[in-house]
């Protein structure tokens, strides 16, 4: 890159490090405040960081060489992580977390299944759970972004790795979820116009000619297909020759992820974040939209490498080489420094969000009357740096995107995905039942580790078959959860599903009961409208990228009617119970 694309860089690091110092004395505060915003973010800039926050760029890189390997097809894989959440916190998922009113979501454990001993074993499993999980994605993150700024700077990748981590956890210690949210805000803002230039680039560059002489005729297709012959034999995506086997378990997970709740992490977080229940929904409506323009960006790429570039070995590393080739000077600077900023906003959220987890629920319970404000916020400084670590130690054991993240979403998330449904919808699960299942499942989640020839399709539903029977053993053999907390966390919360026995025993006013806000089919049906109108906005760029433009007006009338329904079915029935606003 020239010296004017580094300065670009340079300039924002400078930036972001410059946000974390601002908001230091204010995120010190209290723990609240430090993980938590003191809850008095509004709900557009929280949307705005969760959004970005799913922008990772390594889950960029990851789609660009999916689509690079296997084309539109490659859009069902993206079920396996949930890609449809937004739906399912407009809905009802969004007011479902906020209510609860905790700071992290182990903590909510003791709001579903009490303080007693079940409620705080549930809590630990949780918590274990979690920093598991977000250490994972640190090391699939370290994976990501050492692969892309090795192609800018002539350095070993984990080099480059170290260097930009370095500097990221830097501005998360300083100034907690205060400058994770307002870093991301401009992230948002550089990462749009980042994705939007690379989009333009590749309309302009990539003609239909063009790309009707290298691509198969079935290539921008969307529908599935049972078998992928072409895959068979190919080292890194063999697996992808059963797609139609795969398609089946991505879209299951998906649907088990969304509507167990918040699974990134960083997302509960977000949610709990937002000032009310009705700010928590709309929260949840905004989030997909910024996201729109990820889509956009990674056919462009993807377009690029395939009509552009000769000799790619990786399809890990079509997207920087892209980016390298085609961008002008200046323009280059810009987009890396978005892209960095993806990496940065994933990063640092799930960094927050991790070490949350160890200081609200291992070293706050530990410390007892011991634990004052200023003693906590030390240690989530240290829990911080602590995760950090281990993150890179799990980073450097891999060789692959592709290799942590398969086991992260379809063999750890298999473990714990069940018992995740159960605790929403079925009042007879209690804390012992929820342990058995996660600790059952994250057992069995080592399997695929050691039998590495076992396909996906294959170690998915024997993973969460072990983890439901473990569940369901667990809370029927043992005691239900107090009656009182089953009670308080109804009429707090109101969920909906298998709560016969606690409803019937619940007084709820009156106005709650007869309230079409929560009507559980209302919620079913605004969560299906949103999915396909999140299809629609996502495939409609993709489309027009690509110059197939009838595709593409067809997918944004799907976006925009669903836009129209919701409109009439859900923004009308936001939550009343609203919370006074912040001084």
């Amino acid at each position: 890159m020239a010296l004017l694309d580094y300065a670009v860089i340079a300039a924002y690091f400078v930036l972001v490090i410059g946000l974390g110092l601002w908001y230091r004395k204010r995120a010190a505060r209290n723990l609240e405040a430090y993980f938590l915003g003191g809850k008095r973010m509004h709900w557009l800039p929280l949307a705005m960081s969760g959004s970005v926050s799913t922008f990772d760029i390594t889950g960029t890189m990851w789609i660009v060489s999916l689509l690079f390997v296997v084309g539109m097809r490659s859009m069902w894989n993206h079920w396996m992580w949930g890609w449809m959440m937004g739906a399912f916190f407009l809905a009802f998922m969004g007011k479902w977390v906020r209510r609860s009113g905790v700071m992290t979501g182990a903590e909510w454990m003791l709001t579903r299944f009490g303080g007693g001993r079940p409620g705080r074993t549930a809590r630990t499993a949780y918590a274990f759970m979690a920093v598991l999980t977000q250490a994972t994605f640190i090391g699939y993150a370290f994976q990501g972004i050492g692969k892309f700024a090795s192609v800018y700077i002539n350095l070993p990748e984990q080099t480059c790795a170290l260097a930009v981590i370095a500097v990221t956890t830097l501005y998360v210690v300083l100034g907690g979820l205060y400058s994770v949210v307002v870093t991301d805000v401009i992230q948002t803002l550089v990462l749009t116009i980042a994705g939007i230039a690379i989009a333009v680039v590749a309309y302009v560059h990539v003609t239909p000619e063009a790309l009707a002489a290298i691509l198969p005729a079935d290539w921008h297709t969307v529908a599935p297909a049972w078998r992928l012959p072409e895959m068979a034999g190919n080292a890194e995506y063999g697996a992808y020759q059963f797609f139609g086997a795969l398609c089946v378990v991505w879209v299951l997970k998906g649907l088990l992820l969304n509507a167990g709740g918040p699974a990134q992490m960083y997302d509960f977080q977000r949610l709990l974040a937002a000032r009310n229940p009705a700010d928590a929904s709309k929260l949840g409506a905004a989030w997909s939209f910024f996201l729109i323009v990820r889509w956009a960006m990674c056919m462009g790429i993807v377009l690029l490498a395939l009509t552009g570039l000769t000799g790619v070995t990786d399809p890990e590393k079509a997207m920087p080489m892209v980016l390298q080739q085609y961008l002008p000077i200046g323009a280059r600077g810009l987009v890396v420094a978005g892209l960095l900023a993806a990496f940065m906003s994933t990063f640092s959220s799930t960094v927050n969000s991790g070490a949350s987890y160890i200081v609200r629920d291992f070293w706050q319970p530990l410390l007892g009357d011991k634990a004052d404000e200023e003693r906590l916020v030390r240690a989530g400084y240290i829990a911080t740096i602590g995760i950090v670590l281990a993150g890179i130690a799990i980073g450097f054991q891999a060789e692959t995107i592709r290799e942590i993240w398969d086991w992260l979403m379809m063999a750890l998330g298999a473990g714990v995905v069940i018992p995740n449904v159960l605790r929403w919808y079925w009042w007879r699960m209690n804390g012992w039942g929820y342990a058995a299942g996660t600790v059952g499942g994250i057992v069995l989640s080592i399997v695929p580790l050691v039998m590495k020839d076992m396909p996906m399709h294959v170690s998915f539903p024997l993973i969460c078959g072990g983890s439901l029977l473990a569940s369901v053993i667990g809370s029927l053999m043992t005691s239900p959860a107090p009656t009182e907390t089953l009670h308080d966390f109804y009429r707090k919360v109101r969920p909906f599903g298998a709560w016969g026995p606690v409803k019937r025993e619940v007084d709820l006013p009156r106005e709650v009961q007869t309230d079409p806000a929560e009507s559980p089919w209302r919620a079913v049906f605004n969560t299906v409208v949103a999915m396909v109108g999140i299809t629609g906005l996502y495939l409609s760029p993709m489309y027009w990228v690509g110059h197939w433009h009838t595709r593409a007006a067809i997918w944004l009338g799907v976006g925009l009617v669903a836009i129209a329904i919701l409109a009439v079915t859900w923004y009308p029935y936001l939550p009343k119970d609203r919370e006074p606003a912040p001084e």
